[in-house]
């Protein structure tokens, strides 16, 4: 069974119980993922989280049940797992821009999300693999002292605030306060501790020789993991990092015979021969089991 075929096993249960209480970790086990690998992969192949399709899927069903039904407003909302019906009516609002009681009125004709297939996906994506081929290789394990920061898959919120990591990184001398470095100009970005909620860390370091060292407030120890990656090489602005990332595991893994393995994704940039925020020399590593 394929990437598509596990994730969809997965939207199959989230319809069969949309007006039950829905655990992101229950979901991503019928695709056989981790929570935060799940919710990660169903992003970056849609454009939109998780909890979003549910919202949107909740709202749709409840629509149909206000123009096909005489429940009344409060009963629907709470069917919907909403608590109130001041809750479900600004969920309402922001997704169709119209309240409930107007639209069972017939004033407005509403764009309902309809349930996804991902095979759908499956045949869109395939043969879609335009980006520099990678590398598979295999790395010894890494050392790295870094600053740790903490961000969310959320509505690609990482995004947002890893390039600012680095500048907080640089604008606060951080580099300089670790110590037996190896690779000077080689700043090593890890992303790790992943939370089912989607949180994790985001640490700026840099490789170092192992030691006990007693770290600065803030500073951590991490060991990169030995093993097979596949290594992605990255030569532009930080929009095409980003596409990378989302390639990565919105169309590569999914076509690949690979599948990510344990241990945390990260990326060294050439920072000697990179320029913020349009020339980024930079590579960008996913732990692979075959």
């Amino acid at each position: 069974m394929d990437y598509f075929e596990r994730i969809q096993n997965s939207i199959e249960f989230i319809e069969e119980n949309l007006q039950d209480e829905l655990n992101i970790t229950e979901i991503s086990s019928k695709s056989c993922f981790s929570a935060f690998h799940y919710q990660r992969i169903f992003q970056a192949i849609t454009g939109f989280s998780v909890q979003e399709y549910i919202r949107n899927r909740r709202l749709s069903e409840a629509a149909i049940l206000l123009k096909e039904t005489r429940k009344n407003i409060l009963e629907i909302a709470i069917s919907f797992q909403y608590g109130s019906q001041e809750a479900f009516t600004r969920a309402f609002v922001n997704c169709f821009g119209i309240t409930p009681a107007r639209y069972r009125k017939g004033e407005a004709i509403i764009s309902q999300r309809s349930k996804i297939n991902f095979l759908d996906y499956k045949t869109r994506m395939k043969g879609d693999l335009t980006m520099n081929k990678p590398e598979i290789i295999l790395l010894n394990k890494i050392h790295i002292i870094g600053y740790e920061y903490k961000t969310n898959l959320n509505n690609e919120k990482y995004f947002e605030e890893i390039p600012g990591f680095y500048l907080d990184f640089g604008r606060n001398e951080y580099y300089l306060r670790i110590p037996n470095k190896i690779a000077p100009n080689m700043s090593y970005g890890i992303s790790t501790n992943f939370h089912d909620s989607g949180h994790f860390s985001f640490i700026v370091g840099e490789a170092v020789q192992e030691s006990n060292t007693e770290l600065e407030n803030g500073f951590v120890n991490l060991e990169i993991p030995e093993g097979k990656y596949v290594e992605f090489k990255v030569n532009g602005t930080t929009d095409s990092v980003q596409n990378t990332r989302r390639y990565i595991y919105g169309t590569w893994l999914l076509n690949s015979k690979y599948e990510r393995g344990e241990g945390p994704d990260f990326e060294i940039t050439d920072v000697l021969n990179s320029t913020f925020p349009n020339e980024m020399k930079m590579k960008i590593y996913i732990p692979i089991k075959e």
